[in-house]
């Protein structure tokens, strides 16, 4: 049996740099990302540096999947709505993004999927408090101020983005 190791860690939706560090943290110690599931990480060893890791919100249509491949990256998993690609680097740099402009749009993806599970978290959490049997609505509303909050973070990041634009211009 091939050896691994097992680390389940939380890092909240905004923190998805810092998740995406850690992993490459990962990966210059002797480990990369092999499985991704709900707050776990399997990895199995490998040469310090011999990959890159990176992560996206994006739909994991064939289309895209196959565009990554074509780069020479390789689809580890995903957790929702993430993505976590895989690439040697031998094969060249590794970045998703290619200008300020696709950071932003990729923030305003973030934004659009909190916003509908927040909303649907809001008007589920409305429903059950006004509905006497179901007690559990502060469930839903709690989830939705989380949600909420997350959306502002994603906000702050866009802003920042978008004012880095600006000074560049």
């Amino acid at each position: 049996m091939r050896e691994h190791k097992t680390i389940r860690k939380w890092f909240w939706v905004w923190d998805f740099v810092k998740e995406e560090i850690w992993l490459n943290e990962m990966a210059q110690s002797g480990w990369i990302l092999d499985k991704v599931s709900f707050c776990t990480y399997t990895f199995v060893p490998c040469e310090s540096g011999e990959y890159t890791v990176r992560l996206v919100c994006a739909s994991p249509d064939k289309e895209y999947l196959d565009f990554m491949e074509e780069t020479g990256a390789v689809y580890v998993g995903r957790m929702a709505q993430w993505l976590y690609f895989r690439k040697e680097t031998v094969l060249g740099s590794f970045d998703l993004f290619s200008d300020l402009d696709s950071r932003i749009a990729h923030l305003r993806r973030i934004g659009t999927v909190l916003t509908a599970i927040g909303a649907a978290n809001l008007l589920i959490g409305m429903a059950n408090s006004l509905n006497s049997s179901v007690h559990l609505g502060w469930v839903n509303l709690l989830c939705a101020t989380l949600l909420m909050y997350a959306l502002g973070r994603i906000h702050e990041k866009s802003e920042q983005l978008k004012q880095e634009r600006t000074l560049r211009e």
